[in-house]
């Protein structure tokens, strides 16, 4: 009864972060929004001051957390960044739904098949530890994308800004 549960919130999660990603990409982008996710999901770490949870062993986090990088290779490779007048977006990716989709699919076929071997706390444990693996080299990627960015378009802007009183100056007939 609690797999079917769980498994029914997980999916409502998911969807609730697609539409709010998606919301997301309609405003501009910052160091702040790339960077507080996994600074406040870390705070999930307190999980393991219940003694069940502490039942990972040191291999099983190593499992986890090695899934979980393998995962944000897809999520890196889909995410980047454009310059809109001023200001940077992130681009929007038609196969982020699709992927998000299918990291959840992962994620249930992975808690139906272990499931019956771990204990729920420790299956927690390990899951939360997936995805701070997989969140965290993500948005240290899309840090470095978006200052990259954030370079062009300050060059850019340098450019247009040098040359501006020279126009000015020589107005066109």
């Amino acid at each position: 009864m609690y797999a079917i549960l769980f498994t029914i919130l997980a999916v409502c999660m998911a969807l609730f972060a697609i539409f709010v990603r998606m919301k997301a990409m309609k405003r501009p982008a910052s160091v702040r929004k790339i960077l507080i996710p996994p600074l406040a999901m870390s705070t999930g770490f307190l999980m393991f001051l219940y003694p069940p949870v502490r039942e990972i062993t040191g291999l099983e986090v190593i499992e986890a957390f090695t899934v979980g990088l393998l995962f944000s290779i897809i999520l890196i490779k889909t995410s980047s960044f454009e310059i809109r007048g001023r200001d940077i977006y992130m681009k929007r990716s038609k196969a982020f739904p699709f992927i998000l989709l299918g990291l959840l699919g992962l994620r249930i076929a992975f808690k139906l098949t272990f499931g019956i071997y771990f204990e729920y706390e420790v299956l927690a444990g390990m899951f939360f530890i997936l995805a701070f693996g997989m969140i965290l080299p993500w948005r240290i990627a899309m840090y470095i994308k978006f200052k990259e960015v954030e370079r062009q378009l300050k060059a850019r802007q340098a450019s247009a800004d040098s040359k501006w009183p020279l126009q000015m100056q020589n107005p066109a007939p």
